[in-house]
């Protein structure tokens, strides 16, 4: 649904511009539960004949939403900006990641390799018993719920990843606006319900549900016409999500990304060569986008010594003449002041502090520093907080990182800054961390995602609700297919991708 409220509805609410604390028009109308319960009869309807279409119609599909985000990026800008108070350059870097992203999608189902196919061929005469002819392929599971982030409006919203893996893999969408930006959502899903109109796709493909609070995300978890869930956000959203779906009468998979502190090891004699390279890139990496990243280097494993002092100090100069930053809405700021009370609370010494803001929701950069051990023993040092602040935790023997390595929860990336001759002896710590992130790093940081076949943008519990998947790549789309296998079937009864 993409209406705007009607006078005297019940209930409607408005966006809420971060940098005034003003109220936006126009207002929306929050989706009823009779409007949604009709959005998950017409998914599950639409799906019938999607999952069914040849992969180059959905791919025309796909594009044709591409090309329509393109052509509306300046309203979609506009707006977006308004909403978030995210740059201006950076929002458009977001609508063409979206757009590519989405053509990503069409060109990987444009023919049916991707579908996995695989055929064992039967043998009537084999003895004791003959073998049966055996054939396996991909399908869609269903209408997929997909919940829009407050820090990506573009990219991992309405017709971000989710949505484009989704669909691509034959599954209707029906997409949870985040409510920090409706009135950017809603033009997102203008172009889609256009892209679907112009291209012939079935009625019910995709729909928007609007609301302010939690109570339509929890119905939509709750239709029995969805077959997944995919989240991006809070440990805290994800976890109330994965209860009411394992709650279902059919329980159904939820694909959670809940964040991470994305550790960075510095070994020493990095430390020694680069240390203010180093500090001037980490510093760019955990202010960018007011800390607002599900990447942002929220942890970093410094040596003891002169090397990791000078370091420590050259970053904390470059946080003290940092800025405060307006952040995505009044809670995600409220958020980042009780993550900061959190890291003082368990003993973190506050190293350096930015200039403030007198903005409603400005976020100050701040720098904290600990010994190793004590975040071992305090594990609160080491949970998230989402926004421009980094821990430093120092260590005084090598053997340190590996143990932590051992005890680290699951993280979305895992840092190394080595020299080349300090990196062959890593090879145990790397497998550790292997074991812990989704996505490994030497030498860069881990803001920035690079959108491609082989990214991973996932990671073990409670990095993700599931490591076995990734919400950005191509790879993504294996999290709405599940195998069906044939066997003994007519050629004309199979799957297309089967009758070869």
């Amino acid at each position: 649904m993409t209406r705007a409220a009607e006078p005297g509805a019940a209930r409607a609410f408005r966006a809420v511009d971060p940098t005034t604390g003003e109220a936006l028009e126009p207002a929306f109308a929050v989706t009823t539960p009779a409007e949604l319960r009709e959005l998950g009869r017409r998914a599950r309807a639409a799906f019938r004949r999607y999952a069914r279409l040849p992969g180059h119609e959905r791919a025309a599909f796909l594009r044709a939403v591409a090309d329509g985000l393109d052509a509306a990026a300046d309203e979609l800008v506009a707006r977006a900006t308004r909403e978030t108070a995210l740059p201006e350059a950076r929002l458009r870097g977001e609508v063409s990641r979206t757009s590519g992203q989405l053509r990503m999608f069409a060109g990987l189902i444009e023919d049916d390799a991707w579908l996995g196919a695989r055929v064992d061929p039967g043998d009537p005469a084999r003895q004791p018993a003959p073998k049966p002819d055996v054939r396996a392929v991909r399908r869609p599971l269903g209408p997929v719920a997909v919940f829009g982030a407050s820090n990506f409006p573009f990219a991992f919203s309405v017709a971000g990843g989710d949505t484009a893996a989704a669909l691509a893999a034959g599954c209707p969408v029906i997409a949870k606006a985040h409510p920090g930006h409706p009135g950017t959502s809603r033009l997102v899903a203008d172009v889609v319900l256009a892209a679907a109109e112009r291209t012939g796709m079935p009625a019910g493909v995709f729909a928007l549900a609007l609301d302010d609070g939690h109570a339509v995300g929890a119905a939509l978890v709750q239709l029995p016409e969805v077959k997944a869930v995919a989240f991006t956000g809070s440990r805290a959203g994800g976890e109330a999500l994965m209860r009411l779906a394992a709650a279902r009468p059919e329980p159904v998979p939820v694909y959670a990304e809940m964040g991470s502190v994305n550790p960075v090891f510095v070994l020493p004699e990095a430390a020694r060569r680069r240390g203010d390279a180093i500090a001037e890139d980490l510093h760019a990496s955990f202010t960018l986008g007011v800390g607002q990243f599900c990447t942002t280097p929220g942890v970093v494993l410094l040596p003891t010594g002169a090397a990791g002092d000078a370091l420590a100090a050259r970053l904390a100069e470059l946080t003290r003449a940092g800025q405060a930053g307006t952040m995505l809405n009044a809670r995600v700021c409220e958020l980042y002041q009780q993550g900061r009370e959190r890291l003082r609370a368990a003993g973190a010494e506050l190293l350096a502090e930015g200039a403030a803001s007198a903005g409603p929701t400005a976020g100050t950069p701040t720098l904290w520093q600990a010994p190793l051990d004590a975040a071992m023993a305090r594990p609160e040092l080491l949970t998230e907080v989402f926004g421009p602040s980094t821990l430093l935790l120092r260590y005084a023997r090598a053997e340190q990182l590996l143990a932590f390595a051992d005890a680290l929860e699951g993280q979305l990336t895992a840092t190394l800054q080595a020299e080349a001759e300090e990196l062959p002896a890593q090879a145990e710590l790397v497998e550790a961390l292997a074991d812990r992130a989704g996505r490994l790093i030497v030498n860069q940081f881990p803001t920035g995602v690079e959108v491609g076949p082989a990214m991973v943008h996932g990671g073990p519990w409670p990095a993700t609700s599931d490591g076995r998947g990734t919400s950005v790549g191509t790879l993504a789309i294996d999290r709405f297919t599940r195998w069906v296998a044939y066997q003994n079937f007519p050629r004309e009864l199979l799957p297309p991708a089967l009758r070869g």
